[in-house]
């Protein structure tokens, strides 16, 4: 049995990881024996100074270290020394520094701060030191830069983060504040204009519009250029691809999934400084205005956006895309097709009009073709188009490339490629296979030569490359044969899933979620070729719409789909039970209400007992909306009932923490207590973790609420406990919801600075979730703020408000935690 280290500091710890980066690029360069030398010196210097500053090395693996220091303090001593030292020799060292109160068992650290204090190490780069707002809280911020806001793989939260000096460094490797796809092919040339664009962003312009015809290379320098401009924008810089969309009115709700925005997408961003990549602006060109008007809202938000033509709106700069200069158009064939440049290559290039996508697409061919013979398929094809429709020479110049690329493939390879342009935003090689009768090998040879494109599972195609295998689809006539098998794939899929969406199933949701394009594809080709097949499909994909926060679409599509289901059939109930939800969830009470009546009825009449406990629920919800207290008890009870029929535990524990509250309302506290303590055991005996947080949540709140103190911070804790780590937007909001109770705990106690800075945590954490603070959450606010007057002047509370913006959620439990210790 392993024995616990008695050593290693406990309580208020900090935690310092090493990295050695580039260590194989650099074993190869100096060879092994030059490089074991170098590694020892190294573990040397770094056990030398975590040493004289207090640390402990708690793990070693490979070149890497896990220290612990008694202080922060003595942290970033020891890391600035070992910096300092190592800069004469060869290997570059990142390291990471957060503090935290993690638990020490036998097998050593364990909690979330060791899991967080890893993630900040590996996010960094060679020399740099980044820290967490942990430790610049301990230190003073004393030394340190800030980085701006950035969220952390296995972490939803984004963290600010902290460097210590002020060298300048790439942008930090995590997930946080940038989304921006990772292209997996080399960027060659556009040096100056990457940094052209980055300067214009960088100097006010608010709305830049990068044009050019497709295949020029828009969206490749937009990113390369907004990548370089990540730590500009603390709030992050955001990537929203639009290339699947035809509706104009989604974009605006794209953005807003894309940045966590669940209550008004003006009121999310505010004053954040924050950038928009709007990517293929093109086809959805008709949401200018709307573009324009958020702009003119949010003071500090900057757009980026690619497009084949201009938004022609207030404020707008344009960045014209030209063509490759030569050399780069040379380098890039050369990278791609992995051959030297000579003469034939410079002149395929320039006949090419160094267009990236068109260069690209040549080396793809290189297998097969030499140069000289891909210049004579070229100016034959050029030679067909001059005097066409095309304005733009560089566009006819694109489309030859594309035509002689599809000339150049088989007949089972053309068939093929002119299929999958039937999927909206890509698909799987199942779904392929299922829908194109697609042959695996003849899939890979499209991949190889570039018209098709592969990340992780999915296969897709460049908007400019899809659009001319639509043309082909439809001239081949198998277009309408192949939207349908395609439609009937999507809706299999989603009936599929429905079931498992009910029970919010994570996996399922994301299958869902990575097809959704596909899903708007079919329903869209749907609405005018089955309205049949288009409502089960809208009835079997609302909850998606509705958990995952495509609200405004989710109710638009369903209200449209029972316009035109109007047979008293089962699909028209799934399709009221949709609409109630999704109008509830958007505030159109009156809506959902009516919808849950009709829906309620149609059940009973279709003796669908599911439905009926479904549709009572919501129609019960829409009753405390009005605080209509007796009715919503009225239909919870019964709803329980059908559900406990049923079998269903788990929606009904979910029902009876909502009849909880209209006892709280009708009865008073205890009555309500009765039942939350009811549905606890319940939610303990079936393994529900949420269930038992919420209930316990609620039952600490009423014992704040009776001044029991000490009874309601073991419940707190423990709920606390049940979400911590949790990655679910229902465990993140509890979580705030927490800070709320646990600052009226704080007050209670006469901690009242820690309770004012917990009250001003909690907005900025709602902001984040893209949440509004609900009117009763508002109200325990200003209960605490009430009891923080007595003890405390406003300055010296808006003081502490302003210093509990800075902390996270977690941040803020671990305050009064450490009071109540």
């Amino acid at each position: 049995m392993r024995r616990m280290r008695l050593d290693l500091p406990t309580g208020k710890v900090t935690f310092l990881f090493t990295d050695v980066e580039g260590s194989t690029k650099l074993l190869h360069e100096v060879g092994p024996e030059r490089y074991a030398e170098a590694l020892a010196d190294h573990r040397r210097i770094v056990r030398e100074a975590f040493a004289a500053h207090g640390g402990l090395e708690v793990d070693t693996q490979g070149d890497a270290f896990f220290i612990a220091f008694p202080t922060a303090s003595g942290a970033l001593r020891a890391a600035a020394e070992a910096r300092e030292r190592l800069a004469h020799g060869p290997i570059r060292v990142r390291m990471g520094i957060h503090t935290g109160e993690p638990h020490l068992a036998a097998e050593g650290y364990v909690g979330v701060d060791v899991h967080r204090a890893a993630r900040i190490g590996a996010a960094g780069h060679g020399d740099q030191i980044v820290v967490s707002a942990a430790t610049a809280a301990e230190t003073g911020h004393n030394g340190l830069r800030e980085l701006g806001e950035h969220r952390l793989k296995d972490f939803d939260q984004p963290v600010p983060l902290y460097q210590l000096g002020d060298g300048d460094f790439p942008p930090l490797k995590t997930i946080s504040n940038t989304n921006l796809p990772r292209p997996a092919s080399s960027f060659v040339g556009r040096e100056a204009e990457v940094v052209e664009v980055a300067s214009l962003l960088r100097d006010r312009t608010r709305l830049l519009t990068l044009t050019g015809p497709g295949g020029s290379g828009k969206t490749r320098l937009a990113i390369e250029a907004a990548a370089t401009v990540v730590p500009d924008f603390k709030a992050g810089v955001f990537w929203v691809g639009l290339g699947p969309l035809r509706d104009p009115g989604l974009v605006l709700d794209e953005v807003a999934l894309t940045l966590g925005a669940k209550d008004g997408l003006e009121e999310h961003i505010g004053e954040r400084e924050l950038l928009l990549l709007l990517d293929n602006l093109e086809q959805v060109v008709d949401c200018a205005p709307a573009l324009a008007k958020l702009v003119e809202a949010c003071p500090n938000l900057h757009l980026l956006v690619t497009s084949r033509e201009l938004l022609r709106v207030r404020g707008e700069a344009e960045y014209p895309v030209l063509p490759l200069a030569e050399p780069d158009a040379v380098a890039l064939f050369g990278a791609r097709a992995g051959v030297d440049a000579d003469e034939p290559v410079h002149e395929l290039c320039r006949a090419l009009d160094n267009l990236p996508l068109a260069v690209e697409l040549a080396a793809a061919s290189a297998r097969v073709l030499t140069p000289g013979q891909m210049l004579e398929r070229l100016g034959q094809r050029l030679d067909l188009l001059k005097g066409g429709r095309d304005a733009d020479p560089r566009q006819a110049t694109l489309r030859a490339t594309i035509e002689w690329s599809y000339d150049l493939l088989g007949a089972e390879e053309q068939r093929l490629f002119a299929r999958l342009a039937v999927f909206a935003g890509g698909c799987t090689a199942e779904a392929a296979e299922e829908v194109a009768d697609a042959d695996l090998d003849v899939l890979q040879s499209l991949v190889e030569k570039s018209l098709v494109r592969r990340t992780n599972e999915r296969l897709w195609m460049l908007e400019t490359i899809r659009e001319y295998a639509v043309e082909r689809l439809e001239s081949s006539g198998e277009g309408d044969e192949l939207r349908r098998r395609h439609a009937e794939h999507f809706v299999a899929l989603a009936e599929a899933a429905e079931s498992h969406m009910r029970q919010a199933s994570p996996e399922w949701l994301d299958r869902i979620e990575a097809e959704h394009d596909n899903v708007r594809a079919a329903l869209d080709w749907l609405e005018g070729a089955d309205e049949e097949l288009a409502a089960k499909l809208t009835a079997a994909v609302w909850r998606f719409w509705s958990l995952r926060g495509h609200l405004a679409e989710g109710l638009r599509r369903v209200e449209d789909a029972l316009a035109r289901a109007s047979q008293p059939t089962a699909v028209r109930a799934r399709l009221l039970e949709g609409a109630a939800d999704l109008a509830l969830d958007t505030a159109y009470d009156d809506v959902a209400r009516l919808r849950a009546e009709e829906g309620l009825a149609l059940n009973r009449e279709l003796d669908d007992e599911q439905g009926l406990a479904d549709c009572l629920f919501i129609l019960a919800l829409t009753h405390t909306s009005f605080h209509r207290w007796q009715e919503a008890h009225d239909a919870l009870a019964e709803a329980i009932h059908r559900y406990r029929d049923l079998g269903d535990e788990r929606h009904a524990m979910m029902a009876t923490r909502r009849l909880a509250w209209t006892y709280e309302n009708l009865y008073g506290i205890d009555r309500a207590t009765e039942l939350h303590e009811q549905n606890l055991r319940a939610a303990r005996a079936a393994g529900d973790r949420a269930m038992q947080a919420e209930t316990l949540a609620v039952l600490g709140q009423y014992a704040l609420e009776q001044g029991r103190l000490a009874d309601a911070l073991p419940m707190l804790t423990e709920a606390y406990e049940l979400h911590l780590g949790q990655p679910d937007l229902t465990d993140r909001f509890q979580t705030v919801i927490l800070v709320c109770r646990f600052a009226r705990a704080l007050a209670l106690a006469g901690r009242a600075v820690d309770a004012a800075r917990l009250v001003g945590a909690a907005p900025g954490q709602f902001e984040k979730l893209g949440i509004r603070m609900e009117s009763w959450v508002a109200t325990i606010n200003e209960g605490t703020l009430e009891l923080v007057r007595d003890e405390l002047e406003e300055a010296a509370i808006e003081q502490a408000f302003m210093e509990g913006r800075q902390l996270s959620a977690d941040e803020a439990i671990e305050v009064a935690l450490e009071a109540f210790d």
